[in-house]
């Protein structure tokens, strides 16, 4: 029986169950060439957090338009990359997913459930016990037993769901600090995520969440109000712990780091003051891949553009389009920084968001801007369209958030500081449900093409570094 037909015929049987998630075309991906492909020393995976098409295409223009350029014709780093896939992103019991489930995906190979960290579906979330048995492989902790370097940086809390992916599980995403466990479910074996960051081995992990690392003495939120997790973490391990650029600059270089800038989330780019005390991602980034590439046999990268997802959530999409220009700084730092024979560099998406470009606008209108279209004969207009209501309306929307119409609709704001209106009104915008981007370029990188499921990525990874012996 053909290969083709055994599957489907495989896939025919078990259906019912619910189990039968990869087919051919999703296999095919991470299958094609495998005899043939090169392997790669070093993975870098760049997510950006909510970084859907939409995103990129705005990103694009906004980046393009700082340049002085229209912007449509602007490309941005990984736009470059040769390879590229879509990538479907639901979580197993949500359609439009959370980055727990997302991320977790891409680190340990098996889709969950939305809000978990590490175990598979069969838990249930919240409840610490239900995980015994079903806790899946960490990609990270592989990355430290087969002697690799280990390196996380976000400009998320560093406990948030997306780094916490690398490196923990937890039956629920927000159990940052021991503060944040409910009490019934404190003494059951489930550990914080900060505490699990501070008791696995890693190289560099940079990023935001100070407060979930320390106890009242320390401004944080730990049950214990004398609890300095980064304190006895340097002392059993002899790595340096820095709360500054700084500090990050002159910590030394044979020595794992822990780098904590904010109490939560870092500053958006957007608000920072020309004297911060935090790195940028682009720095971070610098600074994690000179200190990994130390390591004789190789390393693994997370960096995660965390706020570009924040920003949309506000319904700013002046903020998260600027932590996007950022994010995409930080890549093309990685691609003049590595060498593209030996590392693979896979950007993405962990989901996406409802944000749209529409209206018409002519080329080169300002993408933060009012809709002024090109007039009947084709040449350029000068006044803004109006919509039925006789108002004017932006580019830029969301399908719901903050910025909802409620009664008579206002003229809209615009500028990086806006909050763009939206259909639907809801206190944080939501995330979006269709498929994400995968750009992908060194060895490994043919692996991916067409539409994969997100699990494939961690598959994409394994084989790239030659880890295709299970």
């Amino acid at each position: 029986m053909p290969l083709r037909t055994i599957r489907l015929a495989t896939c025919a049987a078990v259906l019912a169950l619910g189990v039968c998630t990869p087919t051919l075309a999703q296999q095919a991906p991470v299958e094609a060439g495998d005899a043939a492909a090169p392997r790669a020393k070093n993975v870098i995976l760049f997510i950006g957090d909510g970084m859907g098409v939409s995103t990129v295409t705005a990103a694009r223009i906004y980046a393009g338009q700082k340049l002085g350029q229209t912007g449509e014709e602007y490309v941005l780093p990984f736009e470059t990359f040769e390879h590229l896939a879509l990538i479907k992103t639901y979580n197993t019991n949500a359609q439009v997913p959370d980055s727990a489930g997302t991320a977790s995906a891409m680190h340990t190979g098996r889709k969950t459930k939305i809000g978990m960290l590490g175990y598979g579906p069969e838990t249930h979330n919240g409840d610490c016990r239900s995980g015994a048995g079903h806790e899946l492989p960490l990609l990270g902790e592989e990355v430290k037993q087969r002697g690799l370097a280990l390196g996380i940086v976000s400009t998320a809390r560093i406990t948030h769901a997306t780094p916490a992916s690398v490196y923990s599980r937890s039956v629920d995403r927000d159990w940052e600090a021991d503060s944040a466990v409910p009490e019934a479910q404190r003494g059951l074996g489930c550990a914080d995520i900060a505490a699990q960051l501070v008791s696995k081995p890693f190289d560099v992990a940079l990023g935001g969440g100070r407060a979930a690392f320390f106890g009242a003495a320390g401004k944080g939120q730990r049950l214990d109000a004398s609890a300095d997790l980064p304190g006895s973490w340097s002392a059993a391990t002899g790595g340096t712990y820095v709360e500054s650029a700084a500090a990050l600059n002159d910590a030394p270089m044979d020595k794992p780091v822990l780098g904590l800038f904010s109490p939560s989330h870092m500053t958006y780019m957007v608000d920072r003051k020309p004297d911060s005390s935090e790195p940028t991602l682009t720095d971070m980034t610098a600074a994690a891949i000179s200190r990994l590439r130390q390591d004789p046999d190789g390393f693994y990268l997370m960096v995660e553009g965390g706020k570009i997802d924040h920003g949309h959530h506000a319904g700013q999409a002046g903020y998260a389009l600027e932590e996007a220009v950022e994010f995409a700084r930080a890549v093309q730092y990685a691609i003049d920084h590595t060498d593209p024979a030996e590392t693979l560099i896979m950007v993405t998406a962990d989901h996406s968001h409802v944000f749209t470009i529409a209206g018409y606008p002519q080329r080169g209108n300002p993408i933060l801007g009012l809709v002024v279209s090109p007039r009947e004969d084709g040449e350029p207009g000068t006044e803004p369209v109006l919509a039925a209501d006789g108002k004017p309306y932006t580019t830029l929307g969301y399908a719901n958030g903050p910025g909802a119409v409620q009664g008579e609709r206002p003229i809209p704001e615009t500028g990086i500081a806006a909050h763009q209106q939206s259909l639907l009104p809801m206190g944080s915008e939501t995330h979006g449900g269709e498929d994400v981007p995968l750009y992908a370029s060194g060895p490994g990188a043919e692996r991916v093409r067409g539409v994969m499921e997100q699990n494939l990525i961690y598959t994409v990874i394994r084989k790239a570094l030659g880890w295709s012996d299970e």
